[in-house]
């Protein structure tokens, strides 16, 4: 079987399938590496979606998982499976630039958690995806894979991108603001941010602590579900975790419900200034979901939630990245610096207050969710804004990302253009499991609403 032959076969199964196919043999790892490397070679110049990759770095691990499966070894839970890593996430003897020029050449001496997990449970690591400069709002090279003059999204635009494409099966991202769910919804895939501090982010780059969050993707969510699963758990040099049992992420999402889930519609603010295609497609898919759907109204005190978020993440911005400013304001880009400026003119008093917003904001979040299985709402404004200089709007995305809640993209409708627009669903805190169950189940009532 040829290298796109071999292509086409691994990209009609699912995550989930390709595991089981590694770990009984049925597919051997370098096989599957070797696939996606074709991939990637005939498609890097297009899509842009790699800040490092070195094919014979793959190849050997690849073959050292392949030698520990034939010498009938214990298997980790993502075995020989291909993992994308956002660049702002510290490996052990590989470049972490952090899309940023001062870092140019950064090699990390230790990995980060999450990497050490990768490692542990048999993942291969692909290699290093772009991100935007500092995992904020400046755009790396990626384009979209769909319409390479369309925007892949940001701050995590290589992960999402990647994946999309087929270069990868798994991927993984941070998001700050909407930098897991908007690339997500401009490519096409599922992009899960869970509960805030449900994975550590120990070695991984600190933007803002009070918001920064690890999210994965996918191509479905039982494939997000598996690879954030792994990555879930405690660690003393994250005081975000906390030290508990760690949920049984894919099992939840494939299992069916005990009842099909109802679903709180809800026009989060700027929603008015939506594309109007979004406004008829969730007209549409509300309508067909009938009885498991309803419309929700967000109460008001969620009005002032974008600019809280932005408060607090300019804020700390302006703290943890004053030596990017201190040592090279010129290397820095404007869309950085305007924001690292208007972080220095926070006042205390007003950073405080946005702190304790999410509180105030967790608490309606949940009397919501006794109404429902999840909240569903956009996405994104639209689908992936034309021209590379921008990553989108975050505006559908930062209100989640302050309540710390957990969030996933569903890949359910489309543009006219045939360019992507995602549902995203919202849960309760920790009710990460239950949240992926109502989203598979989402994916898959469309799939079947499709055929």
């Amino acid at each position: 079987m040829g290298a796109e032959a071999r292509m086409t076969a691994a990209a009609a199964l699912g995550v989930v399938e390709l595991r089981d196919r590694l770990a009984s043999g049925a597919l051997d790892a370098l096989a599957l590496v070797e696939s996606y490397i074709a991939r990637i070679e005939a498609r890097e110049e297009v899509v842009g979606a790699w800040a490092w990759f070195d094919p014979e770095f793959a190849r050997a691990q690849a073959r050292t998982r392949d030698s520990y499966r034939r010498a009938g070894r214990p298997l980790g839970r993502l075995h020989g499976l291909p993992v994308g890593l956002k660049d702002v996430i510290d490996t052990r003897s590989i470049p972490t630039e952090n899309g940023a020029a001062q870092d140019k050449g950064r090699v990390p001496l230790r990995d980060a958690f999450i990497v050490e997990r990768l490692k542990a449970e048999g993942a291969i690591i692909m290699g290093k995806t772009v991100t935007t400069e500092l995992a904020f709002m400046h755009p790396g090279k990626t384009a979209n894979p769909h319409n390479p003059a369309h925007s892949p999204g940001g701050s995590s635009q290589g992960s999402a991108a990647a994946v999309a494409d087929g270069m990868v099966p798994l991927a993984i991202g941070t998001q700050t603001g909407g930098s897991v769910i908007r690339p997500a919804s401009y490519c096409g895939v599922t992009g899960f941010k869970p509960t805030f501090g449900a994975i550590p982010r120990r070695g991984v780059l600190t933007q803002s602590p009070s918001l920064d969050t690890i999210g994965v993707f996918a191509s479905d969510p039982a494939g997000a579900a598996l690879l954030a699963e792994v990555l879930f758990g405690h660690d003393p040099e994250d005081s975000a975790t906390i030290l508990a049992p760690t949920p049984a992420l894919l099992a939840q999402t494939t299992t069916a419900p005990p009842i099909p889930p109802v679903f709180g519609f809800v026009r989060p603010p700027g929603w008015e200034d939506a594309d109007p295609q979004l406004h008829a497609g969730f007209e549409e898919l509300v309508a067909a979901l009938g009885d498991q759907a309803f419309e929700l109204p967000l109460p008001s005190v969620f009005d002032g939630a974008a600019e809280a978020r932005k408060r607090i993440n300019f804020a700390e911005m302006a703290y943890h990245y004053y030596p990017y400013l201190r040592d090279g304001t010129d290397l820095l880009s404007p869309a950085t610096r305007e924001a690292m400026e208007a972080g220095n003119k926070v006042l205390a008093r007003d950073y405080q207050s946005a702190r304790d917003l999410p509180k105030v904001l967790t608490a309606a979040l949940e009397e919501l969710l006794t109404r429902c299985d999840a909240i569903l709402c956009p996405s994104a404004t639209g689908p992936a804004p034309r021209g590379l200089e921008t990553t989108g709007d975050p505006i559908f995305n930062g209100l989640w990302t302050l309540c710390g809640s957990p969030c996933v993209n569903v890949p359910l409708m489309a543009s006219e253009e045939g360019l992507p627009m995602g549902v995203q669903l919202v849960g309760g805190h920790g009710q990460d499991g239950r949240l992926m169950r109502s989203a598979q189940w989402l994916f898959d009532w469309a799939d079947g609403a499709t055929e």
